[in-house]
């Protein structure tokens, strides 16, 4: 259950949930902001919270409404679609047969019926995307799970609007953002690795990042990558990596 309060100028929605620590996220493209805190916390200590992160909410707010408004996407011949960090020009060809994506050197070329709406396109794109990320993240995980000394028991891909990875502890399981296909690879070793970090560390304190130096000394620079890259959702939080 959530409800919108105001704290310090801040429009900010509460949402109560079965959790120990409070977590804050800032989401594009408005800046909205949403504190996750334990059922039981008093109002007194989240409006403390939201006050010492104020200054860090501002500036993240300020940072999105800088950014240009997206270009909403019509997968249409010409149009720019990016695959690890390229942009792809798309080309469509009408088929009779089953929906296809061809990557070239210059192009993301789809086969599909000519009658399709943009809504099937980009169902067939995302397939294709889908289907890349099923084939690079077993790789990573073999490479990976080693360095940080865990495993898990499952993986998935899914959309995600807000997220690029979740964890779930308690179930060895991870998800992935589809929109990580978007991305440079480093980007999808870095949430691969930050989940796994997860099944050590459930929180996002000194011992979490302190792993992640140690596993994976560069992890700053595919976060910054994460984040400067124009596709894509870009959240920020305490809880959106």
């Amino acid at each position: 259950m959530s409800k919108t309060i105001q704290i310090g100028g801040l429009s900010v929605e509460v949402v109560r949930k079965a959790i120990r620590t409070m977590r804050v996220t800032v989401y594009p493209p408005a800046g909205r902001v949403r504190v996750a805190v334990p059922l039981r916390l008093p109002e007194e200590t989240l409006r403390e919270f939201v006050l010492s992160r104020q200054a860090w909410i501002q500036k993240h707010q300020a940072r999105f409404a800088a950014l240009p408004p997206p270009a909403a996407q019509t997968y249409s011949a010409g149009e720019p679609h990016y695959y690890q960090g390229r942009p792809y020009e798309l080309r469509v060809h009408a088929t009779t047969s089953r929906p296809r994506v061809v990557l070239t050197d210059e192009h993301l070329d789809l086969h599909i019926a000519e009658s399709a709406t943009a809504e099937e396109r980009a169902a067939a794109l995302n397939a294709w995307y889908r289907a890349r990320l099923k084939e690079q993240i077993p790789v990573l995980l073999a490479h990976w799970e080693p360095i940080v000394g865990v495993r898990t028991e499952a993986w998935g891909v899914k959309q995600m609007r807000t997220r690029w990875g979740t964890c779930n502890i308690g179930a060895r399981r991870i998800w992935l953002s589809l929109e990580l296909a978007k991305k440079p690879p480093g980007c999808l070793a870095y949430v691969v690795v930050h989940e796994l970090v997860h099944l050590h560390e459930r929180l996002h304190n000194a011992r979490f990042w302190g792993l992640m130096d140690q596993f994976m000394p560069d992890w700053r620079q595919h976060k910054a990558a994460l984040q400067a890259n124009p596709t894509g959702p870009q959240p920020t939080g305490d809880d959106a990596d």
